[in-house]
């Protein structure tokens, strides 16, 4: 079975038990917490991806780094998935957790591309677009790509709007090779 599939079945089953119990937002927290945490360090990625590492050592970590800092049920499903041996597959089940938690919430995810960090005037342009064709909320992920020379990339689920430079001259070469007059470019 895929990673995607497990993750997807893991984290549909966990959105619902935790909208039944009432703990849909500090769950997300939660699991937006820990995708942080495998961001910013790679050790502990590995660590749970670890074939060499006892499941019993993982779940020991998972208790003192996480107990106090999330949720119950967050850390109980940190538990059960120790136990069954699937705790390699955590970061993608919270990551697929919030992709299911901002469906549910009707929320839009947007992914922004530039050659510069964006500021808060530029990124309310980009959320106004993105609301204007998903008719929805919000939640701009930003990308800095220093070889997109400039402009930006917009992803809105399946739609992107290109508008950097580096398309631009790709669309103008196409052009100059369609001239029977112009050899090579």
């Amino acid at each position: 079975m895929s990673v995607y599939r497990i993750a997807s079945r893991y984290a549909k089953s966990l959105l619902e038990l935790a909208d039944e119990k009432g703990m849909l937002e500090d769950v997300n927290k939660d699991m937006l917490l820990f995708s942080q945490m495998i961001e910013e360090n790679r050790d502990f990625l590995l660590l749970l991806k670890s074939p060499v590492v006892p499941h019993d050592k993982k779940l020991t970590i998972l208790n003192q780094v996480f107990e106090g800092k999330v949720n119950s049920l967050t850390l109980s499903i940190f538990k059960i998935l120790a136990k069954k041996h699937r705790e390699q597959y955590l970061p993608a089940i919270a990551t697929e957790f919030h992709h299911q938690y901002n469906v549910k919430k009707g929320i839009a995810e947007a992914t922004v591309t530039t050659t510069f960090p964006i500021d808060a005037g530029l990124r309310a342009e980009f959320e106004a677009v993105v609301t204007k064709i998903s008719g929805k909320k919000v939640e701009l992920t930003e990308k800095v790509e220093k070889d997109l020379i400039g402009g930006f990339i917009l992803k809105v689920g399946d739609r992107q709007i290109d508008d950097s430079i580096n398309s631009r001259l790709k669309a103008l070469k196409l052009e100059f090779s369609k001239n029977p007059y112009v050899k090579e470019f």
